[in-house]
């Protein structure tokens, strides 16, 4: 496992290579000018300079001063930002995280085209691949992705158009094989990378083709901006483009500023969301109202050997089981006092969710069993409080709920 100081960037240019970390700061600021803070360009449409210039403009991709649907300079900083982060040619921000799915899904595939999945998903994108893709004759098989082989088993030669996963995945953090999943010939292989973030790990680095996140999250880090993007080849990614103009789930230019905000601290603020993420973890196995904690930092965790070989960071997130199901998850969550009730992740405040009643409450109760998602599985975000007192909170709660 390597720190996220030692991750370079070796077409950064002459020179000694810049850091990821490093590369936070100084990326995204092609449309700023001599401001250091990221420029907000708020309009919608731009004035030509002749026909003939809105013609070129009107039929290249991602033009920048045509119309904000199809691009805008502060959403550009923010694409090249990831990009550069990504270690990819070029990247399309969306409205949204499922904005960035579902305008990469619909791009690709078509009437006739097969999908294999990660059966771990985002209870969003599962309810996109089970419920609407059928709707336009896409067939989808869903597989067991942390089993070596089942992704690249389920490819139907000349068939399968996608392969899409996510890692760690929501809620239980469970790993998929970059490195497996990037040597998938033929159809396209995308992974939800948000959990992760582009300093957690690179899949683009193990072959895989698109990397998808939904920077509402810690990419955005302070919960004021709802932001997805999708990173990889130019020619993907003008293609996913423009359909995404279409499609109309264009990134705002005030939600874009606010993720290339959020992107100058990632760095500190993972560091310490990790460090908090794994003093919860050690202390939560010992707790004798837990049945199960997953958090790949952990030397017990089943995937630990390959989390060490692919993340960077650990990351902020703790997934847990309460052993008296429903009843000990609602008192637990409701005894919080520091910790918040509220349904996402990567913030400044350590969130706390019930996932069967918010992220995954689309999937029937045999599909919530099988991804291992019970009445008492509690999922929660650590922030940037001090470390001790957020376990103190936790600990206190857990006494309430009868543990």
């Amino acid at each position: 496992m390597s720190s996220t100081s030692d991750t370079a960037d070796s077409s950064s240019g002459p020179g000694t290579p810049l850091a990821a970390a490093t590369r936070l700061i100084t990326g995204g600021r092609d449309h700023n000018g001599a401001a250091l803070a990221p420029t907000l360009v708020n309009s919608t449409t731009f004035r030509p300079a002749s026909v003939l210039e809105a013609r070129r403009m009107a039929t290249q991709p991602r033009p920048t001063h045509f119309y904000s649907r199809y691009g805008n300079p502060t959403v550009a900083d923010f694409e090249d930002a990831i990009a550069n982060l990504e270690g990819a040619e070029a990247a399309r921000a969306f409205a949204s995280g499922m904005g960035a799915i579902s305008g990469t899904v619909l791009a690709l595939c078509s009437k006739g085209s097969h999908i294999v999945a990660a059966r771990q998903l985002y209870g969003g994108t599962r309810q996109l691949l089970e419920n609407v893709c059928p709707r336009f004759g896409i067939d989808v098989t869903f597989v067991d992705g942390t089993l070596p082989g089942a992704m690249a088993g389920a490819v139907e030669p000349g068939r399968t158009t996608l392969v899409i996963a996510e890692s760690p995945s929501n809620p239980r953090l469970d790993l998929i094989d970059l490195d497996e999943l990037g040597a998938i010939q033929g159809p396209f292989t995308v992974l939800d990378s948000t959990f992760a973030t582009p300093l957690g790990q690179q899949p683009i680095a193990h072959g895989v083709d698109l990397v998808i996140h939904s920077a509402s999250k810690a990419i955005g880090g302070h919960n004021d901006a709802i932001l997805g993007v999708v990173a990889g080849p130019a020619d993907l990614i003008d293609w996913i483009s423009g359909f995404a103009a279409l499609q109309g789930a264009c990134a705002s230019p005030a939600d874009a500023l606010s993720g290339l905000r959020g992107l100058r601290t990632l760095a500190v603020r993972l560091q310490q969301q990790s460090a908090t993420a794994a003093e919860l973890a050690r202390t939560l196995v010992l707790h004798g109202a837990i049945s199960e904690v997953c958090y790949p930092g952990l030397a017990t965790h089943p995937q630990h050997d390959l989390a060490v070989r692919q993340l960077a960071m650990m990351g902020g997130l703790v997934t847990f089981d309460l052993a008296g199901g429903f009843d000990a998850g609602t008192k637990f969550v409701e005894a919080l006092g520091l910790v918040v009730h509220a349904p996402s992740v990567g913030g400044p405040e350590t969130l706390v969710c019930h996932p069967a009643s918010t992220t995954h409450v689309g999937l029937d109760p045999d599909d919530l069993a099988l991804d291992g998602i019970g009445p008492g599985t509690i999922r929660l975000s650590c922030g940037l409080e001090a470390t001790a007192d957020v376990v103190a909170d936790v600990c206190q709660a857990l006494g309430s709920s009868g543990g």
